[in-house]
């Protein structure tokens, strides 16, 4: 007999939670950290601990307050002492707890995803931490998801409500996190490299739990510690204008973009004449600038494929044959990614009733984006919600017998809402047409969570201290497999 919806719901929720698990940012810190004797080890990296004068940590990001909790277990009470251990890390004000040496920040509240005066008062605080460190000190930097909004650090010219208005007109406009940060790096002191410059430590350690595909380190929170090779205020320019930035966002965010590119090119032509004249003359070449005293090392300790491939363990143990998928750079949009979850479901179910195969799942990590709808029209929702709820209208004339399908944030947070995402099955279709309820209504308003919401098919786990993009789950059960 084909496994009933609600255990084929049962299954799906147990293994996207298995996921979420693995990129427990306490856990993942242990697996990557650890002390023994006067060694501190980060992956590859040993540093001598009686050869350090202090130790200050400092970051932000959703997994920030796990993150630091295990960093102070792992140096105990005697290198806490000893290394004087401080540190200022911000994170949304739900994640707040008291911790022995390093403060947790309230950056911004909880669900609102966007640079605000706390978090910049916070970062500051992080700027003036790292430069009053020493060639003898060690800085360890903690980074994760949601670090860009919770470390706003505008630059001279910009205020953080121009910043502000560039974020909320990217992410509406459907950007890419590549394009958002590609514009944010260009406006602040510490994205694209600049915590890096600023820090005087002698070594400086970063352990990053990555929220974008691909894991490229200077996007991740947007490269605090990384230097910004890739980007240019004219690459900012082009995706403002590529999207109509110039008829919606403050004229000082174009004039400072515009100055720091023909400032660029003035210091190139400079440059270029002076390697000439170098040529020309020897022994006068222009010396290379002098490299900073801080070392920096970069360590991922975490991303999307971590927690896929533990749901995919998790789903072999309950007995399904699963297939595991990472996306490694954009998705497009959520209405897409969903209807293409529902045809592979569709798909699968087809597969499973032509054969004698354990009930199948397939386990997928990405990030899509959303296209928003006008303020005045808008609703309530995230591009998990939006996600799913393609998926049903896609599978509404099917049914969805056999099929369960959910999508969700691996951070618990799906867009402004206190929901982590939504999932689907049989009996969720059917009730939504008993109620006459229509999926296309709700989709183009982005009011995904009160169709679920109504049904009770959200997911809500409340704040997991994680954040590693978004985990989907499709289970299709077996019609001729054991109940």
């Amino acid at each position: 007999m084909t496994r009933p919806a609600v255990e084929l719901r049962r299954d799906a929720l147990q293994i996207w939670h298995a996921g979420v698990e693995a990129v427990c940012s306490e856990r993942l810190v242990h697996q990557a950290m650890r002390v023994a004797g006067n060694t501190l080890s980060l992956g590859d990296e040993s540093i001598a601990l009686d050869r350090v004068r202090r130790i200050v940590v400092v970051g932000g990001g959703k997994a920030g307050a796990g993150m630091a909790a295990a960093v102070e277990h792992i140096l105990g009470a005697r290198w806490m002492e000893q290394k004087r251990l401080a540190g200022w890390v911000n994170v949304p004000a739900d994640c707040v707890r008291p911790l022995q040496c390093i403060r947790l920040h309230a950056a911004r509240p909880a669900g609102v995803n966007e640079p605000r005066p706390e978090g910049e008062r916070g970062t500051r605080e992080i700027l003036r931490m790292v430069e009053s460190l020493g060639p003898d000190d060690l800085c360890l930097c903690l980074l994760s998801g949601g670090g860009s909004a919770l470390m706003p650090a505008p630059v001279e010219g910009i205020t953080l409500a121009d910043k502000v208005a560039v974020t909320r007109f990217l992410s509406a406009a459907g950007a890419t996190i590549e394009e958002l940060n590609t514009v944010r790096k260009q406006l602040s002191r510490l994205k694209g490299g600049g915590l890096a410059r600023a820090c005087r430590a002698g070594r400086l350690l970063t352990l990053i739990i990555s929220d974008v595909l691909g894991d490229p380190l200077d996007v991740i929170a947007s490269g605090p510690t990384v230097p910004d090779e890739r980007s240019t205020p004219t690459d900012a320019l082009t995706v403002l204008d590529r999207l109509g930035g110039r008829t919606s966002l403050p004229p000082a965010v174009f004039e400072y973009l515009e100055a720091k590119r023909d400032a660029g090119e003035r210091a190139g032509a400079r440059q270029r004449d002076e390697k000439k004249s170098s040529l020309a003359c020897a022994g006068c070449g222009v010396p290379p600038p002098a490299e900073g005293r801080c070392r920096v090392t970069n360590l991922i300790i975490g991303n999307n494929a971590t927690a896929v491939d533990a749901a995919g363990r998790e789903a072999e143990r309950l007995g399904y044959d699963a297939a595991m998928t990472s996306a490694t750079g954009p998705e497009g949009l959520a209405e897409d990614v969903g209807r293409q979850l529902a045809d592979m479901a569709l798909s699968m179910r087809r597969g499973a009733a032509a054969s004698t195969a354990t009930p199948r799942c397939l386990i997928s990590g990405g990030e899509p984006v959303v296209r928003l709808a006008p303020e005045s029209e808008r609703g309530l929702g995230g591009r998990n919600q939006q996600l799913v709820l393609a998926s049903l209208e896609r599978l509404a004339c099917d049914g969805a017998r056999g099929i369960a399908l959910l999508s969700g944030g691996t951070d618990g947070e799906d867009g402004p809402t206190d929901a982590a995402g939504a999932f689907l099955d049989e009996d969720v279709l059917r009730a939504a047409s008993e109620r006459g309820l229509v999926p296309s209504r709700y989709l183009g308003r982005n009011d995904a969570y009160h169709f679920f919401e109504s049904l009770g098919a959200l997911i809500k786990t409340g704040p997991t201290h994680t954040n590693v993009c978004d985990l989907r789950v499709v289970v299709v059960a077996n019609p001729g497999g054991p109940s």
